[in-house]
């Protein structure tokens, strides 16, 4: 018998993503959240733009797929299944097979000068802000 987690809210928040899409409100959120959604993601933002990091252990940079346009992000990839099941598992939390997130961006960003980089399992993604969207220091002058 296999233990499954669930989250009674997540048909909530789905329903709410729906109605947001379907009346073109955007979702307050960057795409599902959740113990069993791979890879897990951070995103955070600062004054010169966007960042998101995700953790993919195993993975090598040449097996990854990351699409950026306006307002959307999307990696994709697949984490090969271990090998050392001949013998079959005691315990088995880690899953492979083909995997996607789509993150949607605030629409103020210069996505064509997105980098990305891959350093032990982390790969970061730094999207700037263009620079129509950053404040601008104007110097005030006297008469």
């Amino acid at each position: 018998m296999a233990l499954v987690s669930f989250d009674p809210f997540e048909g909530l928040l789905r329903l709410q993503r729906d109605l947001d899409r379907i009346f073109g409100k955007p979702s307050p959120d960057f795409g599902l959240t959740g113990p069993n959604v791979f890879p897990p993601i951070n995103v955070f933002s600062d004054k010169d733009g966007f960042t998101v990091r995700a953790e993919v252990p195993g993975i090598k940079a040449e097996e990854l797929s990351l699409d950026v346009e306006p307002g959307r992000l999307s990696l994709s990839g697949e984490r090969k299944f271990d090998p050392h099941a001949d013998g079959g598992y005691h315990r088995r939390e880690r899953r492979g097979g083909v995997f996607s997130r789509t993150l949607r961006l605030p629409p103020d960003l210069d996505t064509h000068a997105a980098k990305a980089e891959l350093v032990d399992g982390i790969l970061t993604v730094q999207i700037p802000k263009a620079e129509t969207a950053k404040p601008r220091h104007i110097e005030v002058k006297a008469a």
